[in-house]
């Protein structure tokens, strides 16, 4: 990863309790390895547990809540997986706010796993090409995207990749992807 190349760029991650911890810790390594400033974003900010699949694993701090968070505050945004993560933001009407603001300003999104939900609940997957875990294909498919197995998909500013073995090809496009919306920003 290129030291510098998210120099400047604040990116946001939605998640809480029962996210994958591979799945927030790997992305979030990434954009501080570029350059870039992470801000983690929660239904209510404070202390979260992450999960090692079914495990516990370690916890982290989100620093602000999904409603007091604003899309046009930021360069780009990550989903992580996990089980509940996803399940129980897409119940969150501020944090589905949210992730509507990153597709209505065509800013880069990065979602892997069981995130897709997300994208489901704000309706931004209709006409998309995804991929997710393999048992969230129907709900996506009926949401109206096209579900493709691969390790990872790019559609647009949107990423999406299946789960942590994807994360090094999920975090390499993240990065690419948060870059060219920086040049796009700058240049626009």
């Amino acid at each position: 990863m290129t030291a510098n190349k998210l120099q400047g760029r604040r990116i946001a991650f939605l998640f809480t309790d029962g996210v994958e911890e591979s799945e927030l810790t790997e992305p979030l390594k990434a954009v501080k390895e570029s350059g870039g400033t992470p801000v983690l974003v929660s239904p209510e900010a404070g202390e979260k547990q992450m999960m090692r699949h079914a495990d516990k694993g370690g916890t982290i701090r989100s620093e602000t809540d999904a409603s007091s968070a604003d899309a046009t505050d930021f360069d780009g945004l990550v989903i992580p997986g996990g089980v509940a993560n996803p399940d129980s933001m897409r119940t969150d009407p501020a944090g589905v706010r949210f992730v509507l603001g990153f597709f209505e300003a065509d800013k880069p999104v990065g979602v892997i796993c069981h995130g897709p939900w997300m994208l489901a609940e704000a309706d931004v997957v209709r006409g998309r090409t995804v991929t997710s875990w393999p048992s969230l294909r129907t709900d996506l498919l009926n949401a109206g995207a096209t579900w493709v197995d691969g390790e990872v998909c790019v559609d647009g500013a949107l990423v999406t990749s299946r789960n942590p073995d994807d994360l090094p090809a999920f975090c390499a496009e993240l990065v690419e992807q948060f870059a060219k919306g920086a040049r796009a920003a700058v240049s626009g």
